[in-house]
């Protein structure tokens, strides 16, 4: 059911990417969380009344007073949407399609691997790269914000806002492999699973501005994930995230099927 040597190949293929990811991640969450301050806030507000189309396009909103409700706004809305959504893009197509496409999926299967153990493989790399991700980005902020403005942060609402988090970017990297494994050819497999998600993100992009576009939040999976939802303990904010997992389960378990059904000429 898991093939180790695979694993540690594939995750040891992952860790300049992560790294890298994380590396900009970082410099972004430590920049907004110095940003906290009540007269830079202001100038904020200031830039996004002079912009507001273009604050409000990537969830920048104004007149957020606590810790971390400015952090949903400059960090939950685009940073922490579309880098560990790159990540999952990235590697969903090298770890099936690009092996299919390049004909070494079939080197794997003439060697004696079961297709079973190669896909559930696969699919725990890039699932563990996701949490990593999270992971990392949580133990981050936990660290810094403390550090900086103690006594500032609701922990707990943190945890639960990154836990919806981790369960979109899961539902994300399930498009993705779904895509890998469902096409042997690398364009239609990035061409898919690059493209619907970037799709989505344009979509909420586009409701976030509000007006006539608003209308865009009921066609794209990214309003499932309601950051302020889920840190003011509305009834349906973490709830909707849970709906994203299941829906990740499912695709997760489609793309296993389909992995091992599909004709891989060897």
């Amino acid at each position: 059911m898991f093939n180790r040597t695979l694993f540690f190949y594939e995750l040891k293929r992952s860790i300049k990417l992560l790294l890298i990811l994380g590396a900009v991640m970082t410099m972004y969450i430590v920049i907004i969380i110095n940003m906290y301050d009540p007269q830079m806030m202001k100038t904020l507000d200031s830039f996004s009344k002079m912009m507001p189309d273009l604050m409000a396009s990537v969830g920048m909103n104004t007149g957020t007073h606590t810790l971390l409700g400015f952090m949903v706004s400059y960090l939950y809305g685009f940073i922490l949407l579309l880098f560990p959504m790159l990540f999952s893009i990235l590697r969903a197509n090298n770890l099936i399609a690009k092996y299919t496409d390049n004909g070494t999926m079939a080197l794997l299967l003439t060697g004696g691997h079961k297709r079973k153990t190669i896909v559930i493989t696969q699919l725990t790399v890039l699932l563990l790269g996701v949490s990593l991700l999270i992971v990392y980005t949580t133990v981050l902020e936990l660290i810094y914000a403390r550090h900086q403005f103690p006594h500032s942060l609701d922990t707990m609402a943190l945890l639960k806002l990154n836990l919806g988090l981790l369960f979109l970017h899961y539902f994300i990297a399930s498009i993705c492999f779904f895509f890998s494994c469902l096409f042997q050819d690398t364009k239609y497999s990035l061409g898919f699973g690059a493209g619907i998600p970037i799709f989505m993100y344009v979509l909420q992009m586009l409701a976030n501005v509000g007006g006539k576009a608003e209308d865009a939040k009921y066609f794209t999976f990214f309003t499932l994930f309601d950051a302020n939802g889920i840190i003011t303990n509305k009834a349906h904010g973490l709830s909707s995230s849970f709906l994203l997992l299941a829906v990740a389960i499912i695709l997760c378990v489609l793309s296993c099927i389909i992995f091992v059904k599909k004709d891989i000429y060897v």
